[in-house]
């Protein structure tokens, strides 16, 4: 995701040029904003955070860890990421086209075993853990795929007869030092989809998710070896690189095509390299002057996958800081909040550069926050995504504790993401309170599909702001569930104001019920409504 490819490591220093708003950040200080940002999207935000497993960046901690110790370090790294008030996890589980579950498709990934093909110590699949915990601590799940890197080397009498190498090497195209599926063959096409459906119909995932790497980023001095397949295949265009495009368009298209069909509840999204088109090159294009483009070099051309509704969310990949004169921050979230016809835009931020990388800019406390707030101050932007986890996890500069303090402090809904189209789901019903061996006992029924539920709770005698994030007690999974026992334990001389609402896969928010109100005495509990 971020360590294998050029992503400015010297970045310049801040040209003297800043915005209005970032003046405005850097005179007040932070302080102010870390309570005003959280006023601006105080409900819903879109909060999640890479998983990387590649070369074992972020999980597992090495290969072939036994399904406890495994489970034991999942587990952590959610436990983490629940606290730090995020609601979203994107897995790696297909890394160079391996698996880390069970396939008919794909070896074992050697990330998880120690060698490509071979299977766990013991007979368990590892995804559907990961999914069930990530669900019983309320984050998202999005299985993140690398639609065609194949192998890290070109080692290829590594992979084993399970790989599709194996059955296939004409599928296959070596460029840089790496082994990649061949993007211009429609039989790689078909066979990444039916991976990718392979998921979506054995596991309950929330996203799928692709990366930046569609065609490979450039590497220095080599051309990349498609020159007979643009022959063969490429009729009817005048240059290779609207035919490279084609063929990314075609694989975006069709597994779009089979994820609505089949699990239409299931997000698809990509995570792009942070600059579309310079507009030196292109008037469309960004305020920016990068040496790679996601159009031009990775020849995915974003836009028109959220024109066309192939993808349901963007998050590219804005990996700079505020003010770098190459690729500033803030001018790029106002280009991308212009051209996401409709569809979500979480932000990918760099959390792996704080502390870490040398600019000047990155050696600070508050640039990670800074681009917050700005997210915050921004129409359209949806959330944020941050790489890696384990640079989460070291908290450098206090940036965790910054987020978790100030920013995240108070859970979020998700975004609602209308254009999925599903049914709204039905009002639930809540009974009166009860009192049983001191807790209070309430009992919702839900008359009709939904996916979870939504506990709001008042400590007053009746209901107050509903859009306040400080009022949204619980968010309970209901797993089939039309009826549920909710518990809460109350303070002696406190009144507690209850309603409840059902929410689907699309987070569309059904109206409230009608709400319960009690007052809690020495001895006894009163009902007020």
């Amino acid at each position: 995701m971020t360590v294998f490819k050029p992503y400015y490591q010297n970045d310049q220093l801040m040209n003297n040029s800043i915005s209005f708003r970032t003046l405005l950040l850097l005179i007040c200080g932070l302080t102010y904003f870390q309570s005003f940002s959280q006023e601006i999207k105080p409900k819903r935000e879109f909060r999640g955070a890479w998983v990387a497993t590649v070369v074992n960046i972020d999980f597992p901690s090495v290969p072939g860890l036994r399904m406890e110790q495994l489970k034991g370090e999942w587990t952590s790294n959610l436990d983490f990421l629940q606290e730090a008030g995020m609601n979203a996890v994107f897995a790696q589980v297909r890394p160079t086209g391996d698996a880390f579950y069970h396939s008919k498709l794909a070896p074992w990934s050697k990330y998880l075993t120690g060698k490509t093909g071979k299977a766990p110590l013991e007979d368990y699949d590892p995804m559907k853990m990961m999914i069930e915990e990530a669900h019983n601590r309320n984050l998202e799940f999005h299985a993140w795929l690398n639609p065609y890197r194949a192998a890290m080397d070109t080692l290829v009498d590594q992979l084993g007869e399970r790989h599709p190498y194996d059955a296939h090497p004409e599928w296959f195209i070596i460029y840089g030092g790496k082994l990649y599926f061949n993007q211009a063959l429609p039989e790689v096409r078909n066979y990444i989809t039916e991976v990718v459906m392979e998921i979506v119909m054995n596991y309950d995932v929330d996203g799928i998710h692709f990366d930046d790497y569609f065609y490979p980023y450039p590497s220095a001095g080599e051309l990349y070896p498609d020159a007979d397949d643009f022959s063969k295949y490429g009729y009817g265009y005048d240059n290779i690189d609207d035919w490279r495009r084609s063929n990314v368009n075609a694989l975006v298209s069709q597994v779009s095509s089979m994820i609505k069909t089949v699990a239409p509840h299931v997000k698809f999204g990509v995570s792009p390299f942070g600059v579309w088109r310079n507009n030196s090159v292109d008037p469309v294009g960004s305020p920016t002057s990068a040496s790679v483009s996601s159009y031009d070099n990775l020849y995915a051309d974003v836009l028109l996958w959220m024109e066309k509704g192939w993808v349901d969310y963007v998050a590219p990949q804005l990996y700079w800081h505020i003010g770098f004169h190459l690729a500033d921050y803030e001018l790029l979230i106002d280009w991308w909040k212009e051209h996401t016809y409709g569809k979500h835009l979480y932000i990918g931020h760099a959390t792996y550069k704080v502390g870490t990388n040398p600019d000047p800019a990155w050696k600070k406390s508050n640039q990670i926050p800074l681009q917050v707030a700005l997210n915050r101050m921004v129409d359209n932007v949806d959330g944020s995504i941050f790489y890696n986890t384990n640079s989460l996890k070291k908290n450098l500069l206090g940036v965790s504790d910054s987020l978790r303090s100030h920013y995240f402090a108070n859970r979020a809904l998700w975004p609602e993401m209308q254009h999925l189209n599903l049914e709204e789901p039905p009002t639930p019903k809540l009974a009166k309170i009860k009192v049983k061996k001191g807790k209070l006992q309430l009992k919702a029924t839900i008359p009709g599909d939904a996916h979870y539920l939504v506990l709001y709770r008042f400590e007053d005698r009746k209901p107050g702001d509903y859009n306040n994030p400080k009022n949204l007690y619980k968010i309970i999974r209901l797993e089939g569930r039309q009826s549920l026992l909710i518990e809460d334990d109350p303070q002696k001389g406190k009144s507690y104001t209850y309603a409840v609402s059902a929410v689907n896969r699309q987070h569309t928010e059904s109206l409230l019920s009608e709400w319960r109100a009690v007052e809690v005495g020495s001895k006894k509990v009163k009902q007020i409504q």
